[in-house]
């Protein structure tokens, strides 16, 4: 006897006469339910993770040189003068007014090396400066500058380039903009409150990377994306892809012979945290920068199956999944480009510099500066291969036992 499952699909009795759906209440399909099943299982492991790996106790915080406070302060005279510590023998001195501070509003002069490039100080500048600490017979000495030059005041330019992107954003995705908005503030949040503290609390590297990778998607694509089978075959997809990931950057940082030490950054890290583990946090690097395209893949992929679906509702699993891998195909080669040509920006001054040494091709990619965007963008490229068919099938899937009233909402488009 057959009899109609709440999705509209055709079922048949079981052995003792009743619908065998039935042993399935939660959505009348056992695909449905087993797929909702393992996004339940990625959020229990991410709140265990989470409770499990959440820092507690006080952070040290000082590094061998010690915490320095700088302030702000804006220049508004530059003399240029000769002197023998800079190798064009010209030193800048600058007269500065301190814009905050106990002394804000003080007048006060610094001196800085010129430099061959554009980065001098120049009448009009906003900086950065901080107190030196005062020798033991050094007080009152004229001759000791009370300030040096720490930076350039950068905040104002990133402020209002956060602006415009803010505006445009809101203005063009209206209040899809502002979702995207508030998951993309909520996955920061996640960054800076516990994968960089519980790093440096001495948890795994890795472990705490894919916790919080686990976190910043299910946070982020309901508020994104909202939630349905969309979000449900993007969440398993991406989960998929970025174990996948995990591993082999794992696996080839190992082989590799990846110390995570390339750059200064590290050395200091290594000085300053001796739990800490270069190579894992190497590798927790390139799963976080492995995230955000995936989630921009495996979203498109599930969204263009759902949108099919919509158009065309005899659609099967396999009329859905060939429509779909045809799309995923061009989508894939321009985000493997995208990920390569990122990494390849950030390698360019390391590339250069052996280009100026006359260091041969072979060396220079052997050179673990570069070794390490190399496997970053081959790890992150493979996973997002893996992710384009596993997304689109699981997306196959769902999409044919949904009701004609979760496929307006599920099916909103993701656009590039």
């Amino acid at each position: 006897m057959k009899w109609p499952t709440r999705d509209g699909e055709v079922g048949h009795e079981s052995f003792w006469g009743r619908p065998r759906a039935s042993r399935f209440p939660l959505s009348g399909s056992f695909v449905v339910d087993a797929l909702a099943g393992a996004v339940g299982v990625i959020v229990v492991f991410t709140i265990v993770g989470l409770t499990a790996l959440w820092p507690h106790g006080p952070l040290g915080r000082k590094g061998p040189l010690g915490p320095v406070r700088t302030l702000s302060a804006v220049a508004e005279r530059v003399e240029r003068v000769p002197c023998a510590l800079s190798v064009s023998h010209v030193c800048r001195v600058v007269r500065v007014k301190l814009l905050d501070g106990p002394q804000k509003g003080r007048t006060t002069t610094l001196t800085t090396i010129e430099t061959t490039g554009t980065l001098n100080v120049s009448q009009g500048d906003r900086i950065r400066v901080y107190k030196n600490a005062v020798p033991p017979g050094a007080a009152g000495d004229k001759r000791f500058a009370p300030y040096s030059f720490a930076d350039f005041d950068r905040r104002n330019a990133m402020l209002w380039l956060a602006v415009g992107f803010v505006v445009l954003l809101v203005a063009t995705g209206r209040f899809h903009g502002l979702r995207a908005l508030l998951g993309l503030a909520a996955s920061m949040l996640i960054v800076v409150e516990f994968v960089v503290p519980a790093i440096l609390h001495g948890s795994s590297p890795l472990l705490v990377a894919i916790v919080g990778a686990f976190a910043v998607m299910l946070v982020m694509m309901p508020l994104s994306y909202g939630l349905g089978a969309k979000a449900m075959a993007a969440w398993l997809g991406t989960a998929i892809s970025l174990l996948l990931a995990a591993g082999l950057a794992a696996g080839f940082a190992d082989l590799a012979h990846l110390s995570g030490a390339s750059s200064d950054e590290s050395v200091y890290l290594a000085a300053s945290q001796s739990r800490l583990s270069l190579q894992g946090l190497l590798v927790a690097g390139m799963v976080i920068g492995a995230l955000g395209v995936l989630v921009d893949l495996t979203v498109s992929q599930a969204s263009t199956v759902i949108a099919l679906r919509r158009v065309n509702p005899s659609l099967g699993f396999k009329g859905l999944f060939q429509g779909a891998l045809e799309v995923g195909h061009d989508h894939i080669a321009a985000t493997v480009a995208t990920l390569v040509f990122a990494y390849a920006g950030a390698a360019l001054p390391v590339l250069l510099i052996f280009s100026v040494g006359n260091t041969s091709f072979t060396d220079a990619v052997n050179g673990e500066a570069v070794a390490d965007a190399i496997i970053a963008a081959l790890v992150g490229s493979v996973g997002l291969i893996a992710s384009m068919p596993i997304t689109t099938a699981l997306a196959a899937l769902l999409a044919p036992r949904m009701t004609d009233k979760q496929l307006p909402a599920a099916g909103a488009a993701h656009v590039h």
